[in-house]
């Protein structure tokens, strides 16, 4: 199997051999990414699309320190973040207001009781806001003070539409079985 720094350079000279063999290589682990973003799999796929893209012309700013995983997982967030901001008009929302704020209950509903692919369909059902800061906060370990300014808006905010968002898929969760 070829290596990531033989792949690297072969993305660096633009060779399409090494790019294809990068997508073959890390689609999947990006896509799992652009998904947890994405309102359905074909956003999920323009998202790819246009991280890889940037991936792609970007390669050269790779400086070599860190994981190169790592480095193209930044791009694919912040991607999915800057995609998420472009077309925030398009998106059908549910106010937050209408959406009750109860917390409370525990977390054992994530265990084992549910697949990956159940999982995902329920997130899948999250409001596009609530989505992006609970993938953020919760999947990517983000602060809320992060999320806040790479979302540009206030951090309490983003901790607001986290606990709605658990809440929302606490509700979610114990009517899917």
């Amino acid at each position: 199997m070829i290596s990531d720094r033989q792949i690297l350079e072969g993305c660096l000279k633009h060779d399409r051999l090494s790019q294809k063999m990068l997508f073959e290589k890390y689609s999947g682990i990006l896509m799992g990414i652009c998904v947890r973003y994405a309102t359905d799999i074909p956003e999920a796929e323009d998202i790819l699309q246009e991280s890889l893209l940037k991936i792609y012309i970007n390669i050269k700013d790779y400086s070599g320190e860190g994981s190169f995983i790592g480095w193209m997982r930044r791009i694919v967030i912040n991607t999915a973040i800057t995609y998420y901001h472009k077309n925030l008009k398009h998106k059908h929302y549910i106010e937050i207001e209408e959406l009750y704020t109860s917390e409370g209950g525990d977390n054992s509903y994530i265990g084992s009781r549910y697949t990956d692919e159940e999982l995902q369909k329920v997130l899948d059902l999250l409001p596009p806001g609530y989505k992006v800061v609970f993938s953020l906060y919760a999947i990517e370990g983000y602060k809320h003070k992060e999320i806040a300014e790479m979302l540009d808006i206030d951090v309490n905010t983003s901790k607001s539409q986290y606990s709605r968002a658990k809440a929302f898929l606490r509700k979610k969760l114990e009517n899917y079985k």
